[in-house]
């Protein structure tokens, strides 16, 4: 029901990030959607890309910093105002705490990425609600 997003550790200097970018390019990976957050001295660059583990390897192999997650992908069932509030309002409604979320198109439909701090509870609550989530599976072909 997760799948696997790369958080990479990125210093906030010129040509850092760029790196990182030929690298996954050389390497044949494809970047499904990232984002990037900075702060002193560093940024956490998230991806969600086509071979998360290939990446974290080729990473790890240049010392670059990096961890894999599992998060969420739901797709939004409307691409209408307010689509997102309601998935968020289903995971918190339950008790779920979302550490943090982005959003991107893909196939036509909005996604919604979001990490749990209760990857149980959040399950239990994206299965009783149907919600159409994006697997491993769906990023394959990508």
């Amino acid at each position: 029901m997760t799948i696997k997003q790369l958080s990479i550790f990125v210093e906030n200097r010129s040509g850092a990030l760029l790196g990182i970018l030929e690298m996954l390019r050389d390497n044949g990976i494809n970047i499904v959607v990232s984002t990037l957050g900075d702060t002193d001295g560093f940024g956490i660059y998230r991806l969600i890309c086509s071979d998360t583990e290939k990446a974290f390897k080729m990473l790890r192999d240049k010392n670059i910093s990096a961890t894999i997650s599992n998060v969420y992908a739901i797709r939004l069932s409307d691409n209408k105002p307010g689509a997102a509030a309601d998935v968020v309002a289903k995971i918190t409604k339950s008790g779920v705490g979302i550490k943090y979320m982005y959003s991107f198109m893909f196939g036509g439909h909005g996604i919604v990425v979001f990490r749990a701090d209760n990857n149980d509870k959040a399950e239990e609550v994206i299965m009783l609600e149907k919600m159409d989530y994006i697997s491993e599976k769906d990023l394959q072909d990508v």
